[in-house]
């Protein structure tokens, strides 16, 4: 019989798990399986889930009830846990909730959002943050999954939204027999681009990926076997490409900090009017000048003719498979700091870059240098 790999461990440092309902607007993902709640509760954890916070992904009360969770009625409940995992960052309703004897384990991305910084600031919450939580091939293992889901999202969305009803240009990404498939660019070749290049490829588009790294680069064209066109990253090929582009997807990443803005507002009026931009990076501040963050009830705003797709948690448009995604990766770490509590940052280095908040203070340095 396998065993799980989280069985035969001592008792937890940090007992009493909560799992709160996620209050972003359209977010339907929870922090939490079933399956996730189980392996913690076998380390002897309990694990406090609020009621209907698994349902927007498929998961009822009765199924944490069935592993051994509780369900608790009121996020308050949820809240007065000593370990909270969440999707995304504190709104500010949840402010009130925040105090110097709680560990936050979440989305953060406070570069964008700075007065949730403010708010952890203030509580004295310790705070770790998924998407600053390395591994040793120095990635991004928590952020992965999202990323992956999210640029996969992009093409989908940017395919949707080119459609003449929606206000776009009336074009099919992979084009017909005789006509030519649309011109798609991705600026970012990471693991949101390289998600949407390959899901661009699949409906038949035409694809250039761009990215500032030549090492990237070649192992875009290792990968691709010649479907693609890479190019390395400056204003000039950046300006030509997007002028010619009926989709333009924004992936570019800086861990921990605001991204640059790589697409001017001067480059977006270039672009043919009905031509749609998605920027994966709003939730770092965006890297196309033009983009406001949007919501998936309201995805999209027209800037000089260009249709702009910019949701902030685009992944919670399918919460079933992006929970699962989560919480395949979140979970060891989730146990990890159950178990040791925050003495975890003084032999996990992986841990310590996820933490940014302690003691009043934001620690992570690349956090802090982007606070305004």
């Amino acid at each position: 019989m396998q065993t799980s790999p989280m069985t035969n461990m001592t008792s937890p440092a940090i007992r009493n798990i909560g799992v709160p309902k996620e209050i972003k607007g359209d977010e339907r993902r929870v922090a939490l399986t079933p399956d996730g709640a189980s392996e913690l509760i076998a380390i002897g954890c309990n694990v406090l889930v609020e009621h209907d916070a698994g349902v927007g992904s498929g998961f009822s009360d009765d199924q944490y009830v069935g592993v051994g969770a509780t369900i608790v009625n009121t996020p308050n409940e949820a809240w007065a846990a000593d370990l909270v995992v969440k999707v995304k960052e504190p709104q500010e309703s949840e402010f009130s909730f925040l105090r110097p004897d709680l560990t936050l384990f979440t989305y953060l991305h406070l570069a964008a959002y700075p007065k949730v910084a403010d708010a952890l600031v203030k509580a004295g919450t310790t705070a770790f943050a998924y998407e600053t939580v390395t591994d040793a091939n120095g990635g991004l293992p928590l952020l992965a999954p999202m990323s992956e889901i999210a640029g996969k999202l992009a093409t989908q969305m940017g395919a949707h939204h080119l459609s003449a009803h929606l206000g776009g240009a009336g074009v099919l990404l992979g084009g017909a027999p005789g006509v030519a498939p649309a011109s798609v660019v991705v600026i970012g070749g990471g693991n949101v681009g390289w998600a949407a290049a390959t899901m661009a490829l699949g409906l038949g588009a035409h694809v250039t990926v761009i990215d500032a790294s030549l090492d990237r680069l070649r192992w875009i064209d290792e990968h691709s076997f010649g479907r693609l066109i890479h190019l390395a990253s400056n204003r000039s090929t950046i300006a030509r490409s997007v002028a010619s582009a009926d989709l333009v997807i924004g992936a570019v990443l800086v861990a921990g900090d605001k991204a640059p803005v790589v697409v001017t507002e001067q480059m977006i009026a270039t672009m043919r009017p009905g031509s749609v931009v998605v920027d994966v990076a709003i939730d770092q501040g965006g890297c196309i000048e033009t983009s406001e963050e949007t919501s998936h009830a309201n995805p999209t705003r027209n800037v000089h003719g260009v249709i702009h797709y910019a949701v902030g948690n685009m992944p919670g448009a399918v919460p079933q498979t992006s929970t699962l995604a989560l919480t395949n990766a979140t979970l060891p770490r989730i146990a990890k700091l159950a178990m040791h509590g925050r003495s975890v940052v003084d032999f996990d280095q992986h841990m310590a870059e996820g933490l940014n908040i302690e003691g009043g203070k934001i620690v992570n340095q690349t956090v802090a240098q982007s606070m305004p």
